[in-house]
């Protein structure tokens, strides 16, 4: 499996899983994503996907600190209604590394482990996403802009004619290249496109 090389240079997130633990998916339940994994998931790399994926990272370390965050036991909520924009894609990112889901998640063993009832939209905050501790309370407000990282001029045009089907396979293959060199810069820039507030 080839993917650009910059995949593996961004920074893994790594959480603890008492669910993945009890019932022996992974020794102490000890869970690592790396933005590979997300970009599989997802079936695609772009800004939106890498934006979902760097607020985890960033809002995470943020509000656990030097702990492990503790999967499944995350209370996530957006700003927007999951049809709006592009929420439901960074929603389904954040739900794969933190376990939290609606209504249509895991439903617990004997009253443990249970993930649904964790994300919430339409929520009143001002960053694009709210994470909360379910043991302190304590949570982190994370916003992504990513506008300040300008695209290759060549790249709109190269677009456009792709999706008229107008490319050859050069042009094809460039666009993808650029598309791709975008994701990275952004991913070389974290301080300038996210933003954490810590509510105290």
């Amino acid at each position: 499996m080839n993917y650009p090389s910059f995949y593996d240079t961004i920074e893994k997130i790594t959480l603890q899983d008492e669910l993945s633990n009890f019932l022996g998916a992974f020794d102490d339940g000890i869970i690592e994503f790396s933005y590979l994994d997300i970009v599989k998931s997802a079936g695609h790399s772009c800004p939106t996907v890498l934006g979902a994926y760097l607020m985890t990272l960033e809002g995470l370390k943020a509000l656990y600190k030097e702990e492990l965050p503790k999967r499944g036991e995350i209370k996530v909520e957006f700003k927007e209604n999951p049809k709006e924009g592009v929420a439901g894609v960074i929603a389904n990112v954040i739900s794969n590394i933190t376990g939290a889901t609606q209504t249509s998640g895991f439903k617990g063993i004997g009253g443990n482990f249970d993930r649904r009832h964790l994300m919430f939209f339409e929520a009143d905050i001002q960053g694009s996403v709210k994470f909360t501790r379910r043991d302190t309370k304590q949570s982190v407000e994370v916003a992504y802009n990513p506008s300040a990282i300008i695209p290759d001029v060549n790249m709109p045009t190269l677009m456009q004619k792709c999706i008229a089907k107008t490319a050859n396979k050069e042009e094809q293959k460039e666009f993808g290249r650029l598309w791709q060199k975008r994701v990275e810069d952004i991913s070389n820039h974290i301080n300038e496109v996210i933003w954490v507030e810590i509510n105290e």
